[in-house]
């Protein structure tokens, strides 16, 4: 999850002049003007005149654990497409164009179907093939390749970008002030009027990530076979990218049906902040996506992940250097908890003065490192505190995690001093705030608490329950939830030659 923050030094009062020149506390709610469109777009806007630029960050709650049972993977593949243009972009000649995509489109289903038989027959695949690889060389012709993209370069973008997560889609970029307009007009359309255009190539190319990146990653296989014992109901045990079987026979269809059903305005948050008049920025988003419809989001159904009842411990064996996690089921945001869990976090393994650090690194030399997250693998649902270590040979992961249980029983035997847990405040404070110190990071911040706790200020409530955590909190959070019979073990074991 992200980091948190909060008390006041000297150097953090700095630092907050710094980012909010004409505050004198930690306060954004006279400064985001919030608005709601008539299709339910919600608007955060923030005015910021430091630098003569502007960062839009649109996010769609839409993720993951939004995609139905074996289609798996639809979520992340969509984000890819909604580059490839619209009936306007990234193409020379849409009429033309979309005659050749339903051929396509006709020829791509029929492959799949003959894929998916137990008895494929080799001449059949291989025409199907033959005549698909034909039609995409047609295509070809008619695509303005990544025009979206250069668009943006030639009038200056940076930080163009799209990520999937478990919870929600982000779709972000910063401009120079007077190209509002421009991206009103870019992503209203991408909107409205998407073309999933090159959609059988684009699905290769996120086969062959997922060969590259995940199935050659001994760390994303780990996390993988992790995060699906820790979880056995909920969508959290399912990877991002999704599963090979599901990924290899996405259809057209799947993405469309994903794309109606979740990306509708009054499913999406937008933060615009940098330097802009507000009314203005106003008229520009209300022209451009005013006119897009909203529609109904379906209630959510998703399985409720059981309680624990035993620790869960697996091996993974793979020919690379051995690495263990540890996770303990949790509360989400925004429960008292999950503060709390910040603070653990931080007490843990921020730092070199962190207690994971001095012990297993510094002192007892049992690692070469060691980090703690909270909120993993996402937010919207009650989800995991964890910790992810390596050994230095030639001591083991057991001994690891032995050392790890040895730090997580005196937090829960003794209180945290007030000395420590000051510090740590103070040092989630500082780095909260240097998050914020740029247009990007104040939109990214806004839009993600707003997506997902439904209210950015979420941001300004944190400082006052963050001061308020006491050592007995953090005795009694740690006594509740960090307990064996609550966490999963997951060591990856260096394969030998005889296994």
């Amino acid at each position: 999850m992200i980091r948190k923050y909060f008390t006041a030094t000297t150097i953090v009062v700095t630092l907050l002049l710094l980012v909010f020149p004409k505050a004198h506390s930690f306060t954004l709610g006279s400064r985001v003007h919030e608005y709601t469109l008539h299709n339910g777009l919600k608007l955060l806007l923030l005015e910021r005149h430091q630098s003569p630029t502007i960062s839009f960050y649109l996010r769609f709650k839409a993720g993951s654990v939004d995609e139905v049972s074996g289609k798996t993977g639809t979520a992340h593949l969509l984000e890819h497409m909604l580059f490839k243009g619209t009936r306007t972009l990234g193409t020379n000649d849409y009429r033309a164009e979309r005659k050749l995509l339903e051929q396509i489109d006709r020829v791509g289903e029929r492959l799949d179907a003959e894929l998916r038989r137990t008895n494929a027959r080799p001449e059949q695949t291989a025409a199907l093939k033959k005549e698909l690889a034909q039609l995409q060389q047609e295509h070809r012709k008619l695509v303005v390749k990544d025009e979206i993209d250069s668009i943006y370069s030639r009038n200056g973008a940076v930080g163009l970008n799209a990520s999937t997560g478990n919870d929600i889609t982000t779709y972000e970029v910063s401009l120079p002030a007077n190209k509002i307009e421009l991206w009103a007009r870019i992503d209203s359309d991408r909107l409205a009027n998407p073309v999933f255009r090159e959609f059988y190539s684009e699905r290769d190319v996120v086969l062959e990530e997922l060969r590259q990146s995940y199935e050659s990653n001994p760390a994303r296989i780990l996390m993988a076979q992790f995060l699906a014992a820790a979880f056995m109901a909920h969508p959290y045990r399912v990877p991002i990218i999704g599963w090979k079987s599901d990924v290899q026979f996405l259809s057209k269809q799947d993405l469309e049906s994903f794309f109606t059903t979740h990306y509708a305005p009054n499913n999406a948050v937008l933060a615009v902040v940098g330097d802009m008049r507000t009314e203005d920025t106003l008229k520009i988003i209300d022209r451009y996506f005013g006119s897009i419809p909203s529609r109904e989001i379906p209630a959510q159904v998703i399985s409720t992940e059981p309680g624990q009842i035993g620790e869960r411990r697996i091996e993974v064996l793979l020919n690379a250097e051995p690495q263990v996690l540890i996770g303990y089921h949790k509360p989400t945001i925004p429960s008292f908890e999950d503060y709390v869990f910040d603070v653990i976090d931080a007490l843990l393994s921020s730092g070199r003065t962190s207690r994971l650090y001095q012990s297993l690194i510094l002192k007892n030399k049992i690692a070469t490192s060691v980090a703690a997250v909270n909120g993993l693998p996402g937010a919207r649902y009650p989800n995991l505190f964890f910790i992810q270590a390596v050994p230095r040979p030639p001591h083991t992961c057991k001994e690891v995690a032995a050392a790890i249980s040895e730090e997580i029983e005196r937090l829960k035997r003794e209180p945290v001093s007030q000395h420590e847990l000051q510090k740590i405040k103070n040092q989630l404070q500082a780095d909260f705030i240097r998050g914020l110190k740029s247009n990007e990071g104040l939109a990214s911040q806004l839009s993600y608490f707003q997506s997902i706790c439904n209210n950015w200020r979420y941001i300004e409530q944190q400082a006052d329950v963050i001061n308020k955590i006491t050592p007995q909190d953090i005795q009694r959070s740690a006594q509740q939830y960090l307990d064996e019979r609550n966490r999963t073990v997951a060591e990856l074991v260096k394969k030998t030659s005889d296994k």
